[in-house]
């Protein structure tokens, strides 16, 4: 073989040295010996700011915020206290520190510098709008009949509070900290990214993880965190934990891991033919929040908005102006629906989830059918017709009617939509036709006594809307010997003769 090599040879050596010349930062920034591109450009001033801010806030003085930061994907990239917290003279909530503009709420805007599509879908999501619940029936509950400092201690840390400043343009202390994921900021942004990616580590592993939305989706209006962990999909993940991969950079389902779903891989998680998404509802076709559930199309804006549009009302075109902007994109319910089947396709057949959306929609329906819907035309009637005021939870009933579409109605619908059997049913459906028939009905029938000095235009109400329905039959006519009979031959062939008592 000749010691001499062609001249093409030393070009393509030549071309292969210039590509690592631009390559090789990244590829040893994980070893620390060269640094990675910054995800921001940086002056001169604010890298010497950003040491300065490290001087201070550093091992030494600040262990936990310092060590979170330094293990970070933000530290490997150069990004400093200052990058994140630095802002303009003139801003809301800036003020002068040490020789440095800055701010201490940091907030999607400020993410938004690096994470621009990140932000925008969080920006018009479910999520941002969390604070609304300022203007709800939940909040007058906290605020008039428990108390502001509930309130702020409580409901505010999950649905976001808002953010005041005192005269220093430091955030107060009745107002932060908050983390709440529809938090209104005092530049207008809506919510807190540190509510998912915890301060200062800002980990994306730590966000794929269920307990970080169990935060707030827990309890006894939307347990998801609980029916999560009875489900099929909770108890692989815990049994499965370390095959999650829950640092890759794309985690792709069926790709990068298949060993179980999390909150955020069906909410927001890639699959082979979706990217990533922080619009948390794009994916939700039916509504499980109010007292009748519908199934929902989403309508997105020029501005960068959207809003839920019920199923059975006429859809815009896009181009068209509505809410102070333009449409822009139309996602009806079905659309939403496949977007989550083809995540669960990753590791489901077409039969599984077409059996599990059947189950679940058919408890939706059962709710909605046998209980909400005629439960709702009946308060309405008492309201309409002087039996009750127009004013909010003045009366027993009123709460009771609130508890099972708030508390147990969720709980089954929430329990059917993620394989939480106990929860659709115990904690679910059972609580519902417990109240409804034990708590609710006398109380109806107490309501019109109170009135009338008799019951007739309760027991009216009640044929009107419940006799006609098939499943309220036994309240009526009793279950009959024919159906316990059924039960009785069911459990004595299982568990012998004379067995039910």
């Amino acid at each position: 073989m000749s010691k001499h090599r062609p001249k093409s040879h030393f070009l393509w050596v030549l071309l292969c040295l210039f590509v690592w010349a631009f390559a090789a930062p990244a590829f040893a920034a994980e070893s620390g010996k060269i640094q990675a591109k910054p995800l921001v450009k940086k002056s001169a001033a604010d890298t010497a700011m950003g040491k300065k801010c490290l001087s201070c806030h550093g091992a030494e003085d600040d262990p936990g915020i310092y060590g979170e930061w330094k293990k970070s994907t933000h530290a490997a990239k150069s990004v400093d206290c200052y990058d994140c917290h630095k802002s303009k003279p003139g801003d809301k909530a800036a003020y002068e520190h040490h020789g440095a503009t800055i701010q201490t709420v940091v907030t999607p805007l400020t993410c938004a510098r690096c994470h621009q599509a990140e932000v925008a879908q969080q920006q018009r999501s479910h999520h941002a709008k969390a604070g609304n619940i300022l203007a709800s029936i939940d909040n007058l509950l906290g605020e008039v009949i428990g108390g502001p400092a509930a309130v702020n201690a409580g409901c505010l840390q999950c649905h976001g509070g808002t953010i005041t400043l005192d005269d220093k343009k430091r955030p107060t202390p009745q107002s932060f900290p908050n983390t709440g994921i529809g938090r209104i900021n005092t530049d207008g942004s809506l919510g807190s990214c540190s509510a998912c990616h915890a301060r200062h580590s800002f980990s994306s592993a730590q966000a794929r993880t269920p307990d970080t939305c169990g935060k707030c989706h827990m309890g006894p209006d939307h347990p998801q965190i609980e029916i999560y962990n009875e489900s099929k999909h909770g108890i692989l993940y815990r049994a499965k934990i370390d095959e999650m991969n829950l640092k890759s950079k794309k985690w792709v389902v069926g790709v990068d891991y298949t060993a179980a779903p999390t909150c955020s891989t069906c909410h927001m998680g890639a699959t082979r033919d979706q990217k990533v998404t922080h619009d948390v509802g794009e994916r939700i076709s039916w509504t499980l929040r109010p007292a009748v559930s519908t199934k929902l199309n989403m309508i997105r804006l020029a501005n960068g908005d959207e809003f839920d549009q019920p199923e059975g009302k006429a859809l815009p075109a896009i181009g068209d102006a509505i809410k102070g902007s333009t449409v822009t994109e139309i996602l009806t319910w079905e659309q939403r629906r496949d977007k989550m089947q083809d995540v669960c396709a990753a590791c489901h057949s077409k039969r599984t989830i077409a059996g599990h959306y059947k189950q679940f929609d058919d408890v939706v329906d059962l709710y909605n059918d046998k209980y909400a819907k005629p439960i709702s035309a009946m308060m309405k009637e008492l309201e309409d017709k002087g039996y009750l005021s127009k004013e909010p939870m003045d009366a027993k009933i009123k709460w009771t009617w609130f508890e099972i579409w708030h508390h147990e109605g969720r709980r089954a619908r929430h329990g059917a939509s993620m394989n939480g059997p106990d929860y659709t049913w115990w904690h679910g459906i059972y609580e519902v036709a417990q109240h409804t028939y034990f708590k609710w009905i006398p109380e109806l029938k107490e309501v019109v006594q109170k009135k009338d000095g008799n019951e007739d235009f309760a027991n009216a109400l009640l044929d009107k809307y419940f006799k006609p329905i098939a499943g309220h039959d036994w309240f009526f006519n009793g279950m009959g010997p024919k159906a316990i009979e059924e039960v009785r031959r069911g459990y004595e062939d299982r568990y012998g003769k004379g067995s039910l008592k």
